[in-house]
């Protein structure tokens, strides 16, 4: 007996035919569809791939760079402040040592894994222990990359020392940290260490002009400024930045910038800092409680900003030395929460000891 297909049958199997295609054509038509560069952030897709591309620091590189060409790489200790280049330097020699292969012999761990004992004497040795295989024309060894070493605990360091010294023959370990000092002595002295400090204000300026190129992005010189200023030679930091910007405004000012970090504007600091050596305590205590609200700054940006400022002043050495002291005072201590009405009290309160001060010594 012959199936009866209905008329509704037959539109159901047709939508499915259709819906079908669609979707098929979607993969191919659709740029959505495909992962293009606008779905990766921007410390990502502008990470250096070699070494020349590194912004900074040529003198490590090319030390670097010479030790790989020469086959003689050491066990590294790479450490300094976050967004100098130290992960990025290391990624690039893996791809100068072993192509496009280079996620086969690298193995990479970082803070989010579990870096206890365990791990040293399984997941590392593991791999350290195995039989690698050359993608190039000399045999290559394999590579460890400890990223945020200074969060492994003392027992997995103290593992992780001998594992260095038996399986060197065929594995190089790269430890990077913020802290050199939470690294045990042990492992510094097996390591050839090279510092990263933060990069200077040339190499943030010229790396945001090669993106802002690259991304046609409409940024103003005040703007640039403004991004550079923020970064504190952190490079992670500028581009985050960036991109948060271009995402709130197509015209990135510096207005613009300190709106999206939430900054106070080096104009609103200079107001700050008039109240505070001019004003009376009551009155500086509503206007800066009043500008705090009206733009949403937080305590601890201010003293920040206002202990910047304070080195700009012409005062006498004793007086800015005591004003300089009690500002670190509040700022160690909002890092524990105290209440901010007490700590903006404290701060007007150390301003009106100083203009004290600065009265008694023009007298």
């Amino acid at each position: 007996m012959s199936e009866v297909i209905t008329v509704i049958d037959m539109d159901d199997d047709d939508d499915n035919n259709e819906a079908e295609k669609r979707v098929k054509g979607n993969n191919v038509a659709n740029p959505a569809a495909v992962p293009d560069g606008k779905a990766i952030p921007w410390v990502e897709k502008f990470r250096p791939k070699s070494l020349d591309d590194v912004a900074a620091h040529r003198d490590i590189v090319d030390t670097i760079d010479k030790l790989t060409s020469e086959n003689r790489l050491p066990h590294l200790l790479l450490y300094g402040p976050p967004g100098t280049g130290k992960t990025s330097t290391i990624l690039a020699v893996a791809r100068k040592l072993y192509g496009a292969n280079y996620h086969k012999m690298i193995l990479e761990l970082n803070a989010s894994d579990d870096r206890g004992i365990d791990v040293v004497r399984q997941q590392i040795q593991n791999f350290v222990s195995t039989q690698s295989f050359s993608f190039g024309v000399k045999p290559s060894v394999k590579l460890v990359l400890l990223d945020e070493a200074d969060a492994m605990t003392k027992d997995a360091q103290f593992a992780l020392r001998r594992v260095i010294e038996k399986y060197t023959k065929g594995t190089r370990f790269t430890l990077i940290c913020n802290h050199v000092n939470k690294i045990i002595p042990a492992l510094q002295s097996r390591c050839t260490r090279f510092r990263f400090a933060p990069l200077d204000n040339f190499h943030v300026t010229e790396r945001l002009r090669y993106v802002i190129e690259a991304e046609r992005l409409d940024v103003s010189e005040s703007g640039l400024a403004a991004l550079v200023r923020l970064c504190g030679g952190d490079m992670r930091k500028a581009l985050n930045i960036l991109q948060s910007t271009h995402m709130a405004s197509h015209h990135i000012t510096d207005e613009a910038v300190y709106l999206c970090t939430g900054n106070p504007m080096p104009k609103d600091i200079e107001q700050i800092s008039f109240w505070l050596l001019n004003e009376p305590f009551s009155d500086s205590f509503k206007r800066i409680s009043e500008i705090k609200t009206r733009k949403g700054l937080a305590l601890v940006d201010i003293v920040r900003e206002v202990t910047m400022f304070v080195f700009k002043i012409k005062m006498p050495s004793e007086v800015r030395v005591q004003l300089i002291n009690d500002l670190a005072d509040i700022e160690y201590r909002m890092s524990f929460g105290c209440n901010d009405k007490l700590q903006l009290g404290l701060l007007i309160s150390s301003f009106t000891q100083a203009r004290y001060a600065l009265v008694g010594a023009a007298d």
